[in-house]
């Protein structure tokens, strides 16, 4: 399923999407219904909407709201930076290393 803001749907600069698609109006709908449809969750590359994605599934994890499988699909170091800055916080003790 593929859950698609309606503002970008009616832009069409999205593609087709396989599958069943549904629109939503708010990105906080769109995370809400991409976290109650999704059996797991795979961070592709993309910008600030993603980032903002990751953080909120991965602080659902961390607080036991969810237990689904989650990735980061670190495509040629994509994310390494984002990755450095977690390790910091862990070094820091913002975070523990199970987060």
């Amino acid at each position: 399923m593929g859950v698609v803001l309606e503002a970008l749907a009616k832009e069409d600069i999205i593609g087709k999407t396989i599958g069943e698609e549904l629109q939503v109006s708010t990105m906080s709908d769109r995370m809400n219904a991409m976290f109650n449809h999704a059996d797991a969750f795979i961070a592709l590359l993309g910008g600030l909407g993603t980032v903002e994605e990751i953080f909120h599934i991965s602080s659902g994890a961390q607080l036991h709201i969810h237990h689904k499988p989650t990735c980061l699909l670190n495509v040629n170091g994509f994310y390494d930076n984002l990755l450095s800055f977690l390790d910091q916080a862990v070094e820091q003790e913002f975070l523990t290393s199970s987060a």
